[in-house]
């Protein structure tokens, strides 16, 4: 079978492997669908922190179940199916209580172990989540970075009725803002400096969508939720501006969410952050039952996923793909590898 190796920084190959072996309880998924996320990009250009090469990556990703282990009872060949790449220890604190997201020796299929860019990958069957029928492959390939958006949104605890504010209308942005739809927020505004993308979260259904180059952020929450301004503040963009804007003027007593990575050093005011007594909390990756809550809200269409898909390449064009990526930054979201075709 035909598998995808970056060997260094902006440059990726392929190679003839052999076919994995299943174990007992394992199951053998033809690998269908891969989509490009901003973290496989900075492996591209050398800039991930936790990645070395060479590196099969492949992290978001949909497929098919071509055969099963003796022990595994839950799946059948022919169904489909997404991975959780998250593999853990299980021993740690945050494991032995159930938060394995933040396992103190946790690796990432793509980035620290090898990942599915593969024509067929073997996985525990426990890391398997099915997908409905009737969903796409191209949708269940972004279940994953779906699954980053509602844990986020549930960090901020029960969000039925609450005011939210996104900022970054990037795909976790825009994902984060339909999350929290769906979840029941009674409104969401999304903030960005491009029109491209505010349009691409209006498209999704967002009713606010405002950019910041244009219109001052303070104001803008007002006009949008009034004097009370919002409940919650998530911070998609994760540089210093945006979480300035966040602090500065956030309601006195409410939370902001920090989604984003930040690529270096934080400067922020935490004379106002102390001063306001706001919660300054973050999120971490996910949980099968947000795979799970993200797999509803798809298939109920209370979350959009085929607007963000921008454009397909074929399985050797994985360079191509990054290429394209880097050309048109601002008006690409999901870019999706055909693993079969």
């Amino acid at each position: 079978m035909l598998q995808q190796v970056m060997t260094a920084p902006h440059e990726i190959t392929f190679r003839e492997v052999e076919v994995p072996q299943v174990g007992e309880e394992q199951v053998l998924v033809r690998i269908e669908k891969i989509g490009i996320c901003g973290s496989d990009i900075h492996v591209y250009h050398g800039k991930h922190p936790f990645t070395s090469y060479p590196v099969t990556q492949g992290h978001e990703v949909s497929g098919i179940i071509e055969r099963v282990g003796e022990k595994v009872t839950e799946f059948v060949p022919g169904q489909k199916v997404t991975i959780q790449p998250q593999v853990v220890c299980g021993k740690c604190y945050p494991c032995r209580h159930g938060k394995y997201n933040l396992c103190e020796e946790l690796r990432v299929m793509g980035f620290q172990t090898t990942g599915t860019a593969s024509e067929y990958f073997a996985v525990d069957a426990e890391k398997v989540i099915a997908l409905p029928e009737s969903m796409t492959l191209d949708e269940g390939a972004m279940i994953e970075p779906l699954a980053v958006a509602v844990h986020a949104a549930r960090r901020a605890g029960e969000v039925r009725g609450l005011k939210a504010v996104v900022l970054g209308a990037g795909p976790i942005g825009i994902l984060t803002a339909q999350a929290l739809r769906g979840l029941g927020a009674a409104s969401v505004m999304i903030t960005d400096v491009s029109d491209t993308r505010l349009e691409k979260a209006a498209e999704c259904g967002i009713e606010f969508c405002i950019n910041t180059r244009e219109r001052d952020f303070g104001e803008a929450m007002l006009e949008c939720f009034g004097p009370d301004k919002a409940d919650v503040i998530y911070d998609c963009a994760g540089n210093n501006v945006t979480m300035g804007q966040a602090i500065s003027c956030a309601r006195k007593g409410s939370t902001i969410i920090l989604v984003a990575v930040f690529a270096g050093p934080a400067t922020i005011d935490l004379a106002v952050l102390n001063d306001h007594e706001l919660d300054l909390n973050t999120s971490m990756m996910y949980r099968r039952e947000d795979y799970e809550e993200a797999i509803r809200l798809a298939n109920e269409k209370k979350v959009l996923l085929t607007p963000l898909v921008s454009r397909h390449f074929r399985f050797r064009e994985y360079q191509a793909a990054y290429e394209y990526i880097d050309a048109n930054r601002e008006s690409t979201m999901k870019v999706i590898i055909d693993v079969q075709k």
